[in-house]
């Protein structure tokens, strides 16, 4: 195990545990994230001996994981050791990573029980470390700041999941839904699966014309994340595409750490699916699951029925 200079334990108190994995470079903030939580450090691994995580995990810490400034080749073989501890012992995962390293540690680390930051501000940090403390069982906050910043995230959590809610009731449109509010509205309407095949391109304007609206309003009044990645994932399973993490936290129009936040979600929701890349293990693909493809269909047939553009 490597204990980087300068980084203590911090024991005994009140808290929760944590085990920072990071490069020297980036311990100082890491460091100081973890302490505004209310976390405890019980040890810091560098990534060349990211083997020794389990070594210094004992109880059900939080893993934080520090991947920026970490070549991908160094990622490749240390993020496999984290998620399969985590997925062993069942622990809680803040990872904070670069722009170019989303599909690499998306692919490694995204699923139930992670948190994916990029380039997070401190304060994202913070939060992120505390509800995953919180939620490994364990005291988490000790000062009215903190809580204010883990009282922001829970409440847009909240939000992110009353609204996936209502994607995966629409999902069951035609299923029968056995007295589903939005598939019973659907049922009433009689909207039928689109006879034709649905033109991409329509797609693709639909999502022109949303980004022409940011350019006049402000990139920040219209977020919806979920709808625009839905809507391009729709447009690429129509033309026989692919898309990476990346380029889906892209088509999401917000901060990439909201698009992760949001894939993840959606994927729990078994809207999006993950799919590996064949041709590189390191890499994956996001694609709508199966239902998420009927209830998209469903719709744009409604809209062609009722005579009204794809919102």
């Amino acid at each position: 195990m490597d204990r980087r200079d300068g980084v203590q334990d911090r024991p005994g108190g009140d808290g929760f545990d944590v085990v920072l994995v990071a490069e020297p470079a980036f311990v100082t903030e890491a460091d100081e994230a973890i302490a505004l939580a209310g976390g405890r450090l019980l040890a810091t691994i560098g990534w060349d001996d990211a083997g020794a995580v389990a070594d210094a995990s004992p109880g059900q810490p939080v893993l934080v994981v520090e991947a920026e400034g970490v070549s991908d080749d160094v990622l490749a073989a240390g993020l496999p050791l984290v998620r399969e501890l985590a997925e062993a012992r069942g622990l809680h995962v803040v990872a904070v990573l670069g722009r170019a390293q989303i599909d690499l540690v998306a692919e490694a680390l995204m699923g139930p029980g992670a948190q994916l930051l990029c380039e997070p501000s401190l304060a994202e940090r913070v939060a992120a470390i505390a509800v995953a403390g919180q939620a490994s069982g364990e005291t988490m906050l000790a000062d009215g700041w903190r809580e204010g910043e883990a009282e922001r995230l829970k409440k847009l959590n909240e939000e992110v999941a009353r609204i996936a809610e209502v994607l995966a009731r629409l999902a069951k449109r035609g299923e029968g839904g056995g007295g589903d509010e939005v598939g019973d509205r659907h049922l009433s309407f009689g909207f039928a699966p689109p006879a034709t095949e649905v033109d991409p391109a329509a797609i693709r304007q639909t999502i022109r014309g949303r980004r022409m609206r940011d350019g006049f309003f402000g990139e920040n009044l219209f977020e919806d994340p979920a709808w625009d990645m839905l809507l391009d994932l729709y447009a690429s399973y129509l033309e026989g595409g692919r898309v990476s993490v990346s380029s889906l936290c892209i088509a999401a129009a917000v901060a990439p750490t909201t698009a992760l936040r949001w894939i993840g979600k959606m994927t729990e929701l078994h809207l999006f699916e993950r799919q590996p890349d064949p041709a590189d293990r390191r890499r994956a693909f996001m694609a709508l699951s199966p239902r998420a493809v009927k209830a998209m269909g469903g719709y744009v047939a409604a809209t062609r029925r009722a005579g009204v553009p794809i919102a």
